[in-house]
C-alpha cells in the first residue's frame, strides 16, 4: 500500500503525553470501585456522539432510555440507529480488526434496517456534498473498494506505526474510501476503538466519539485539509491524537471526582459519613462513594441542558435520587444551575 502520510515530529510529544495520560488513567480507575458505573455511561455518551454527528436528534437522555428498554418518542429511524450504534460496541470484543468480513458484521450491526446495503460494499459511485451543493469529497471506484479494504486492514496489521498514530491513518483512509452507501463515519469511528481497544483496553470506554462531536467542525476540516487535491492523512492524524489526549484528560478528571456529603447548612465539614442511606430504598446509597455523583457530574459535562427525569434514566434511579443528588452537589459548590428551571443548563465546577 502506498504511503498515504508523513510523520511529523510534534507527534512524538503528543503520543508520549498520551502514554502519561494512560497510566493516570489506569491508577485512578483502579481506586474507583464504580468504575462500570463510569464506563457504561462513557459508553452512552459516546453512542450519543458517534449518531449525532449523522444528524441524529435523540438528546443524550433519550439515547439512555432506549438503552435501558425505556420508552422514547423519537423518530424510529433515529431510535433504531442508537440501538444499532449501542449493539455494535457492545460487540467491540467479537470483531476481528484485521478482517473484512468483520468489517462488513460490524457495518450489518450499524445499520440493519436503516440502509439496502447493510453489511455489503457499495456498487455504486459516492459524494460526500456540503450542503450548498459543492463536492467535497468522491469515494473510491466501487470497483476498487473490497481490496482497498483488505489492503487498509493488512496494512494496520504489519505497520509498524505506534497503534495511536496506526489507528487514526485507518480512521481517516476508511472514510477517504468511503466503502459503504452510508454509515462510513460511524464504522470509521467504530474502527478505530476497535484497534485502539486492542492495544489498550481502556479505550474501550474512552469518550472520543463524544470530543469529536464536540468538536465536528474540526473533525470535518481535518478530513478535507487530509485529501486537498492529494492524500495526506497527517492532519486529520494530528487532529485524532489531540482528540485521545482530551479524552483522557476528560476522563481521568471525572473518574478522580470524589464528591463529599454537604452538611445539613450546605457546608462539607471534614469527616463527615459516606455512604450512610438516606432512607430512600432506591436500591443505591445515597452517598458519593456509590459513584452516583460522579455519574451525574460527567454526564452534565457531556450535555449540560439534561433534566432531572433525563439523568435518572441515563442512570438507572429514580427522579427523586437525582433531584436529592442534584441539590446536594450544589450545596457542595460543584455544580451549579445556569438560567431558568425549564431553559437553563448545569455548569459543572471542578
Amino acid at each position: 500500500m502506498k504511503p498515504f502520510y508523513t510523520d511529523q515530529a510534534a507527534w512524538v510529544d503528543k503520543v508520549g503525553r498520551i502514554y502519561a495520560a494512560l497510566e493516570r488513567v489506569k491508577i485512578s480507575e483502579e481506586q474507583n470501585p464504580n468504575k462500570l458505573m463510569l464506563r457504561r455511561q462513557n459508553r452512552i455518551t459516546s453512542v450519543h456522539a458517534t449518531t449525532a454527528i449523522e444528524g441524529n436528534r435523540l438528546s443524550v437522555g433519550e439515547v439512555a432510555g432506549v438503552v435501558n428498554g425505556v420508552t422514547v418518542f423519537g423518530p424510529p429511524q433515529d431510535i433504531l440507529e442508537v440501538q444499532n450504534a449501542y449493539a455494535a460496541y457492545e460487540a467491540l470484543e467479537t470483531f476481528d480488526p484485521d478482517s473484512v468480513s468483520s468489517f462488513l458484521r460490524a457495518h450489518a450491526v450499524l445499520t440493519t434496517g436503516l440502509v439496502a446495503e447493510a453489511g455489503a460494499f457499495r456498487t455504486v459511485d459516492v459524494e460526500v456534498q456540503r450542503e450548498d451543493g459543492e463536492v467535497l469529497h468522491t469515494g473510491a471506484d466501487p470497483k476498487i473498494v473490497p481490496k482497498a479494504v483488505g489492503q487498509l486492514l493488512e496494512w494496520a496489521q504489519e505497520s509498524p506505526a505506534n497503534p495511536l498514530i496506526a489507528s487514526s491513518a485507518v480512521h481517516f483512509m476508511i472514510e477517504y474510501i468511503h466503502p459503504f452507501r452510508d454509515g462510513n463515519g460511524r464504522i470509521g469511528r467504530l474502527w478505530q476503538t476497535l484497534l485502539l481497544s486492542r492495544w489498550n483496553d481502556l479505550f474501550a470506554w474512552m469518550p472520543t466519539e463524544t470530543l469529536i462531536h464536540h468538536n465536528q467542525l474540526g473533525y470535518y476540516q481535518a478530513l478535507q485539509a487530509s485529501h486537498n487535491g492529494h492524500i495526506e492523512a497527517s492532519p486529520f492524524i494530528s487532529y485524532m491524537l489531540d482528540i485521545i489526549e482530551h479524552a483522557l484528560d476528560q476522563y481521568r478528571t471525572t473518574v478522580e471526582t470524589k464528591p463529599t456529603r454537604a452538611g445539613r447548612g450546605g457546608e462539607t465539614p471534614e469527616g463527615t459519613g459516606v455512604g450512610v442511606n438516606d432512607g430512600v430504598n432506591d436500591g443505591a446509597s445515597d452517598g458519593a462513594s456509590d459513584g452516583l455523583d460522579a455519574a451525574i457530574l460527567q454526564a452534565l459535562a457531556h450535555e449540560p441542558r439534561l433534566t432531572g427525569a433525563a439523568l435518572a434514566s441515563a442512570l438507572g434511579k429514580s427522579r427523586r435520587t437525582i433531584e436529592r443528588r442534584l441539590a446536594r452537589l450544589k450545596a457542595a459548590g460543584l455544580l451549579e444551575r445556569v438560567g431558568p428551571d425549564k431553559t437553563g443548563s448545569w455548569r459543572v465546577l471542578r
